[in-house]
């Protein structure tokens, strides 16, 4: 009777480690539970749509997104209030440096290619601008003076351009922030000397049926040269496709699960075929899929 007793016991506790091992370690996983993410206000268009998609396709999962400059992303994610984050560059060496020290371990991958329209107004009578002409303009010394607009002075935008436009140099006093992209939109529309920079999502036609990249009718989006071949360029999906629009850029995400979580399967979805082809349909360019350019000569 001991004996049997004594191995009761043993078989009520191994029951007991078994059920504990059983139980989740965390909250979410791939499919279902809640998560914050942060994400730069640029992609705002289609990262709403990315989300309405992948909440309606995962009925138990909710991904809150919360739309900032991309300063406010990358603070998020060093604070450890977003797991994942979607931005327009990688970790720097520092930044990497940091997340070793706060023990993250960050994983990153580039979704889509992004082009950044300038924006004039519709009585503008010269769309046709090259780099240094662009330049001037930003810093206050072209012979016409524009008012420059920009969404946040802590945005990816205004990043991208003092790097690869200005070089170094400031912006001139010509140049202010707005509230967000959809506002620069807003102000160029209305002011005849004003031109402003954003995201391709807010100047694409969101009902143009055949995806052609047709350009919305508020205002009018410049050609920017490419120094190389000498073409002037729009943003066309082609041309961000392969680069040859000067102000291409990339969107990645950054990630800082360190298991299967709701962030690892919104990020999955995102590189998968559904995510890719919602970046295809918001006129940028999904790098994640197979997608094949073909010149094309049109006869008169």
């Amino acid at each position: 009777m001991w004996f049997f007793r004594k191995n009761m016991w043993f078989l009520a506790l191994c029951l007991a480690l078994v059920s504990c091992d059983d139980k989740p370690k965390h909250p979410d996983t791939l499919g279902k539970g809640e998560i914050d993410i942060s994400v730069d206000e640029t992609f705002r268009p289609v990262m709403e749509e990315q989300g309405l998609v992948f909440d309606s396709s995962f009925p138990e999962a909710k991904v809150h997104i919360h739309y900032k400059s991309e300063n406010e992303c990358f603070k998020d994610y060093f604070d450890k209030k977003a797991r994942i984050i979607l931005v327009t560059r990688e970790l720097s060496e520092k930044e990497k440096e940091i997340c070793a020290q706060s023990k993250i371990f960050p994983t990153s991958l580039g979704l889509a290619r992004d082009g950044i329209a300038v924006i004039m107004n519709n009585a503008a009578t010269d769309t046709m601008l090259d780099i240094p002409v662009l330049k001037g303009i930003l810093t206050g010394e072209s012979s016409k003076k524009y008012t420059v607009v920009f969404d946040d002075p802590n945005s990816s935008t205004v990043r991208f351009i003092t790097d690869s436009v200005l070089s170094g140099d400031k912006l001139g006093a010509n140049v202010f922030a707005a509230k967000s992209n959809a506002e620069v939109v807003e102000y160029v529309s209305k002011n005849p000397d004003a031109i402003g920079f954003v995201g391709l999502g807010y100047v694409s036609d969101t009902v143009d049926p055949n995806n052609t990249g047709a350009f919305t009718s508020r205002v009018r989006v410049a050609h920017i040269k490419n120094e190389t071949t000498g073409e002037f360029l729009q943003p066309y999906q082609a041309y961000v496709a392969l680069r040859s629009y000067p102000l291409t850029r990339s969107l990645y995400y950054i990630s800082a699960e360190s298991y299967h979580g709701l962030g690892t399967g919104f990020a999955n979805f995102l590189a998968g075929q559904r995510g890719q082809l919602i970046f295809f349909h918001a006129h940028m360019f999904p790098v994640r899929s197979q997608m094949v350019i073909r010149d094309a000569q049109i006869n008169n």
